[in-house]
């Protein structure tokens, strides 16, 4: 279950490298919801999400009309083993956005749900359809923030950087706060992460 995972150290100190990690966003309709119903999208395809990081409120970087945009909810989800190659790991993500009813009509738009998948392993990629590391992850203060809470040590593989090290390195300057429940409709108060951490376990 995941709530023997959150009490122990043992991850923050050295992460096996079959472990994938996930960056969930939302910042339309029930953000949080969201997040919850794209956890039990991954459950529900086979996938092992042994643990989650607190929610984040961030600002929208990226789009020349971020100004306007509303504010995200982003979190970073851990897979374990069994995982499936990272080519398909990333079908199943594109299938639960698509499930939320993710459009990409606009880049860089507002959108329900955001799946990005950041590392798997110490595979590389540089394909058309996959690049692996994500290609942005060491420039996104909305990504290594939560990352760095779940695996500070992890090291990034080409880089050979630790993602707290990316964070201290990082130029970005973005907002990145933890994430108050009671902005949120009444279903979700109490936390998300608990929310998640029940469905998990």
């Amino acid at each position: 279950g995941l709530a023997p995972a959150l009490s122990s150290n043992r991850m923050t100190q050295a992460s096996p490298p079959a472990n994938a990690y996930i960056s969930l966003g939302s910042n339309l309709g029930d953000r949080a919801g969201n997040l919850l119903l794209a956890v039990r999208g991954m459950l529900d395809s086979g996938l092992v999400v042994s643990r989650v990081s607190s929610v984040y409120e961030t600002e929208p970087v990226g789009n020349s009309s971020q100004a306007d945009m509303p504010r995200f909810l982003n979190m970073i989800a851990e897979l374990r083993i069994p995982l499936p190659p990272p080519e398909q790991l990333l079908a199943q993500l594109l299938r639960i956005e698509y499930s939320l009813g993710r459009t990409r009509e606009v880049p860089g738009g507002p959108r329900t749900i955001d799946l990005d998948l950041l590392l798997c392993g110490d595979e590389t990629r540089g394909t058309e359809f996959l690049t692996l590391p994500h290609p942005r992850l060491h420039q996104r203060r909305f990504v290594l923030v939560p990352l760095g809470e779940l695996a500070p040590r992890l090291v990034h593989p080409p880089f050979q950087n630790s993602v707290r090290d990316l964070l201290e390195e990082t130029e970005a300057k973005s907002e990145v706060h933890l994430w108050k429940a009671s902005s949120e409709p009444p279903a979700v108060e109490g936390g998300l992460t608990s929310a998640t951490q029940q469905i998990v376990t």
